[in-house]
């Protein structure tokens, strides 16, 4: 039996855009996927923390030390520039592995993006 689990977690990021022209996804600055351990074209959920809006995009590698958090596409019309939300990465693991499955949860500065 394989069970889904927290993988990883960037909490408390502000949007920085979101550009409904652009084709689908949330560009994330590099060094913020690089410390949740995200690949470019991985499936995240967010969450909306203004609104409560939750949804599944995928990730676009962004500048490194950015602070870039931009929405594209049909997400920008749930996540507005401004906005404080969770990005939450899950991983398929069988039962038993799954238990000792620690997640990486990064926290980085809710004004700038960044790590502290």
């Amino acid at each position: 039996m394989q069970i889904e689990v927290l993988k990883s977690k960037i909490h408390r990021v502000t949007v920085t855009g979101a550009d409904l022209n652009y084709i689908g996804s949330i560009t994330i600055d590099r060094e913020l996927m690089d410390a949740a351990n995200l690949i470019a074209g991985e499936k995240v959920q967010i969450v909306n923390i203004n609104n409560g809006e939750r949804l599944e995009t995928y990730v676009i590698e962004g500048e490194r030390k950015s602070g870039d958090i931009t929405l594209n596409g049909p997400a920008a019309r749930k996540v507005q520039k401004g906005d404080v939300i969770i990005i939450i990465s899950y991983c398929s693991l069988p039962f038993e592995a799954a238990k000792e499955m620690s997640p990486l949860l990064v926290f980085p500065d809710e004004s700038t993006n960044l790590l502290y």
